[in-house]
């Protein structure tokens, strides 16, 4: 509060000159200064907070590609291969007739509009992006950093695990996994699991893992990747 409203605050009770002669003059000398005080300070947080405010709102930068979408599954842009029901999300910057998110069918198409049917399963994100951006080309100018494919849902690379471990269901495969790993992800065994006759099925084939000879370093090759559909069974 500045010196001229305290001012006009006092003199609203009354006269300045009455209040200020029942005050002790030690008295009135700390309020002259806290008053001072508090009239040299109130520009300097003002001036702190504005400052604050700027720092906290990012910068736009007019035609900058926006940033990678929240929650999107780690997959390697590189290596990921894109399969049926896969859940796309496809950007290209100025341009929402095109960008949106897509499922891949099961004959492992989408539909884009302007570009109409393309390819996806098969292809990696990367090398799907590339063929948004040619197609996009025809139409539109753009850099390739501003088209992007994302995989916003994995469907397609799934296995499951079924019997006695805590949390039975199908677990997404989106990175390198072996039976000992989809184990742990599957909260472990319950207590009346036979954890040494545990089966792997894989495209009408059995294979056995006994979790007690792997975790004492026997046999390890019981311990196998995982590959999309496989179905582990803990009896």
């Amino acid at each position: 509060m500045g010196l001229e409203a305290l001012v006009a605050t006092m003199e609203s009770y009354g006269s300045a000159r009455s209040i200020c002669c029942t005050i002790d003059p030690m008295s009135r000398l700390r309020l002259v200064t806290l008053i001072l005080f508090l009239g040299a300070l109130g520009p300097s947080l003002l001036s702190a907070a504005s400052k604050k405010d700027k720092k906290d709102v990012a910068p736009t930068v007019p035609g900058a590609a926006p940033a990678k979408t929240p929650g999107a599954p780690l997959v390697d842009p590189k290596s990921f291969v894109i399969g049926p029901e896969d859940i796309l999300w496809v950007r290209v910057w100025n341009s929402p007739q095109v960008s949106g998110q897509v499922t891949v069918r099961p004959d492992g198409k989408i539909t884009l509009q302007l570009l109409g049917e393309i390819q996806a399963a098969g292809l990696t994100p990367e090398a799907l992006t590339q063929t948004v951006y040619d197609g996009i080309l025809k139409f539109e100018q753009h850099d390739k950093s501003e088209v992007t494919v994302e995989v916003r849902q994995v469907n397609s690379r799934k296995y499951f695990i079924q019997g006695e471990v805590g949390k039975p269901g199908s677990f997404p495969l989106l990175l390198p996994t072996t039976v000992l790993e989809a184990l742990v992800n599957a909260g472990g065994f319950r207590e009346f699991a036979n954890s040494k006759k545990i089966i792997i099925m894989r495209a009408g084939k059995q294979y056995q893992f006994n979790y007690k000879e792997v975790i004492h370093g026997k046999k390890l090759e019981q311990n196998i990747l995982l590959q999309p559909g496989d179905q582990i069974i803990v009896p």
